[in-house]
């Protein structure tokens, strides 16, 4: 029984401080762009370097 004393209140300060990390990724604009990255990969850059794979 006083396990759960202890185990009780660290559970709730991770489970705050898991929303706060989450809140925090929310205001500074981590999921703003979801399509964003997922596109980014399908466009081919032309900026002058040569990839030594594709040019044989």
């Amino acid at each position: 029984m006083t396990t759960l004393a202890y185990l009780i209140p660290v559970a709730l300060f991770l489970g705050a401080l898991g929303l706060s990390g989450f809140l925090w990724a929310l205001r500074s604009g981590q999921y703003d762009d979801l399509d964003g990255a997922a596109e980014r990969i399908l466009i081919d850059r032309d900026d002058g370097a040569e990839n030594p794979l594709r040019s044989k």
